[in-house]
């Protein structure tokens, strides 16, 4: 069993759900991102939007592993920063891209 915590852009939260559904099955230990009520970045404090951060970068600490969702090869910049976190941390580095024909098989 692996503790993977999940990256990417909400705009994919269909694929995000699909695809922690199907690596939960697998016997992983997804972590997802925290769902937020507000759509608009604005409503958030510059205080609540760092300490976000630092919670999501504490998942990743507490992982073995990160999955980025990269689809149709997407990556924003706060998804860039996690896999950097991530990397500089040691911990291996998923793509949903590389992932998704494995786990739909």
């Amino acid at each position: 069993m692996k503790i993977i915590t999940v990256c990417g852009s909400y705009k994919f939260k269909k694929e995000m759900t699909e695809i922690t559904e199907k690596m939960t099955l697998k016997g992983n230990c997804m972590i997802t991102p925290n769902e937020l009520t507000k759509t608009d970045k604005n409503a958030y404090t510059e205080d609540e939007i760092l300490m976000i951060d630092k919670m999501h970068k504490e998942k990743i600490r507490l992982s073995d592993a990160i999955l980025v969702m990269n689809v149709n090869g997407y990556i924003g910049n706060s998804t860039s920063s996690e896999i950097e976190y991530a990397k500089s941390l040691n911990k291996e580095v998923l793509y949903f891209t590389d992932v998704v024909g494995e786990v739909y098989e």
